[in-house]
């Protein structure tokens, strides 16, 4: 009789694991997007809303073979919004992936709420040197790039080019910090002056006067967005792109282009890929986005649609399967796809190594404004602050 029992217990035990791993694989995966989708630089969220989306579209809907809702929110660039919607994405929606920020201090508040709920925080944007190195953590994983990399190229070819004096300027937050700081890592010239401006700031009229008086002969300007569009409008009025080198990162680039046009030719920035990155998928993705969208992607979209190419590969490699969170960990760290900047693999800290390039802003046959490689400044990159990561 308990030999029976036994047996009927162990048939329903089976049954019900059977039922419970056929339940994971018909269920929808759930991801979180949020990014910023309002205010001055709300079409740097958009590009990485978009990439990913059109990621997933491209993919038939599904992510690992699982079909895929995807579950979009606005952190308005606030980080006490920012925490509220992600505790609502890992709490009431019940998330797997959170795919976001943008903005390095929106990243600062929500990684704990998501990251201690379980869920994988994927970065398609912001990379502080913090979770790079002391505070690196097992459930955040970065498809850009440690911030201080893509302001290195620009301090890097300062110096090779013979830049004597540097103007510094990027907006008052970490990235901001991270971005000087990347400059400096690799620029030995003397900086004339290193200035920090508000959030959103728009008007620039004392900053070029304070630019026109140093007399630089470069200058080096952190300014994304709706921030960047003014400032390289009133610095082209002001006279200074005929008399003062530019060096910048995301200040000119395809989020901020079509309102720049040609105040922006010529001007250099650097990056970790450009839309002309000569590659069969990165022509494919830059046709689909632009079929799709009708503009030409930024870094925000081509790192959102590497994202979403991420967490299909791990899924693939657990067949779909989101409870082992140890086995995901360790399938989002094969990095098992083939990304559109050509090569990536991870670092232990869950961050990128990878190539970087100077880059030029250049007007397309069809009138359209676009980043272009000039030269390949890095090659298989790692960033400086891996060393204080304790993941091994």
């Amino acid at each position: 009789m308990n030999r029976m029992l036994s047996s009927l217990l162990a048939g329903a035990a089976l049954i019900a694991g059977l039922g419970a791993a056929q339940a994971q694989g018909q269920e929808k995966l759930r991801v979180g997007v949020i990014g910023t989708l309002s205010g001055p630089p709300a079409v740097l969220g958009q590009q990485m809303r978009n990439g990913f989306q059109l990621a997933v579209k491209e993919l038939g809907g599904k992510l690992g073979g699982r079909e895929v809702e995807v579950i979009v929110q606005d952190d308005e660039l606030k980080p006490d919004v920012a925490v509220n919607k992600a505790k609502a994405l890992v709490d009431r929606d019940k998330v797997d992936f959170v795919v976001g920020p943008i903005f390095s201090n929106i990243l600062q508040a929500i990684i704990k709420p998501v990251t201690d709920s379980g869920a994988f925080l994927i970065s398609p944007n912001a990379g502080t040197s913090n979770f790079a190195g002391r505070e690196c953590n097992p459930n955040f994983f970065v498809t850009s790039y440690q911030n201080d990399q893509i302001f290195e190229i620009s301090g890097k070819y300062a110096q090779d080019s013979g830049i004597r004096k540097l103007y510094l300027m990027a907006p008052n937050y970490q990235a901001g910090k991270d971005a000087l700081a990347g400059v400096k890592r690799q620029y030995k010239g003397e900086v004339v002056d290193e200035v920090y401006v508000p959030l959103n700031q728009l008007d620039y009229s004392a900053e070029l006067s304070r630019i026109a008086a140093a007399r630089p002969d470069a200058i080096f300007v952190f300014l994304p967005g709706g921030m960047g569009v003014n400032f390289v409008k009133q610095f082209r009025q002001a006279g200074l792109a005929d008399r003062v080198k530019f060096l910048s990162a995301f200040t000119v680039d395809e989020s901020t282009l079509p309102a720049q046009q040609d105040a922006a030719l010529g001007l250099l920035g650097g990056a970790n890929w450009a839309p002309d990155l000569d590659n069969p998928q990165n022509r494919s993705f830059v046709a689909a986005y632009e079929k799709a969208f009708d503009a030409v992607p930024a870094t925000y979209a081509f790192q959102a649609y590497d994202a979403a190419l991420l967490i299909d590969s791990a899924l693939r490699l657990t067949k779909g399967d989101t409870r082992d969170k140890k086995a995901l960990r360790e399938a989002l760290m094969k990095a098992d796809f083939r990304s559109l900047r050509g090569n990536f693999k991870f670092n232990v800290n869950h961050y990128p190594i990878q190539d970087f390039y100077l880059t030029k802003v250049a007007k397309r046959a069809d009138g359209r404004y676009q980043t272009e490689i000039v030269e390949k400044v890095f090659r298989d990159m790692a960033d400086p602050y891996v060393k204080d990561c304790r993941m091994r």
